[in-house]
């Protein structure tokens, strides 16, 4: 763990977290860190599970810089609350409290960039709403992207391995048409609370929303709420 924390910091000193920069060979950092290969060989391999490296075999290969996603966070956290005993209505309970604050952040904040980033998620969910994959992945984006523009990576990350476990469909959560349809209205409203960049309606709305996605568990899949989070869930 020394040696991979070395690492991390002589990659962040050495020019930053760019994904494909290679690191040193093995030589030189056995030599740097004066160390056996098996101790550098599984800070390397630590890392990797982490998703800060990946490790490419043969000439040319070796470890190289990447950029984790929320994925390796969902992991850990899903261990976390399974290991606590915690219900999936404990992650349910968590985006409804934080995403309609998160939606006021981002009125305030979210650049032209962002917007248009918005409008594409709600367009491609509106001309696809038939096809239930490309539903889960838009609707994940939409939310995804909201709290990423609210200006805190933390905020980003923590939606994003909430957005990995909250939908459900691991433990047979389904969503029908008119619920995929019920969901784009809430979502183009959202649209145009943060494109007025009002804080309030973006609030508002959100709440509304998150609201409904409550409900509609708790009426149709109330048993799943009770359910305990596992790692089989990811």
């Amino acid at each position: 763990m020394l040696i991979a924390r070395r690492i991390v910091g002589d990659i962040r000193r050495g020019g930053g977290f760019t994904i494909g920069n290679r690191l040193p060979s093995e030589k030189v950092m056995l030599e740097t860190y004066q160390i056996g290969r098996g101790t550098l060989r599984e800070a390397l391999r630590f890392l990797e599970l982490q998703g800060v490296i990946s490790l490419k075999p043969g000439p040319g290969g070796g470890p190289t810089v990447e950029r984790p996603d929320a994925s390796h966070l969902a992991t850990s956290l899903v261990l976390l609350l399974e290991f606590s005993d915690a219900p999936f209505s404990t992650v349910v309970q968590a985006r409804v409290d934080l995403e309609p604050i998160l939606a006021r952040l981002a009125s305030e904040r979210m650049t032209d960039e962002h917007m248009g980033k918005l409008i594409t998620s709600v367009d491609e969910m509106r001309s696809n709403l038939n096809d239930k994959d490309v539903f889960l992945q838009t609707n994940k984006d939409f939310h995804g992207l909201i709290a990423w523009t609210s200006g805190n990576s933390l905020y980003g990350y923590l939606i994003d391995t909430l957005i990995e476990i909250v939908d459900g469909t691991s433990l047979g959560v389904d969503y029908p048409v008119k619920r995929r349809g019920a969901i784009l209205e809430a979502h183009s409203r959202i649209l145009n609370a943060l494109l007025a960049h009002d804080g309030d309606s973006s609030q508002e709305s959100m709440a509304q929303h998150m609201g409904e996605y409550e409900r509609y568990l708790q009426k149709r899949y109330h048993d799943v709420l009770s359910e305990p989070i596992t790692w089989d869930m990811l």
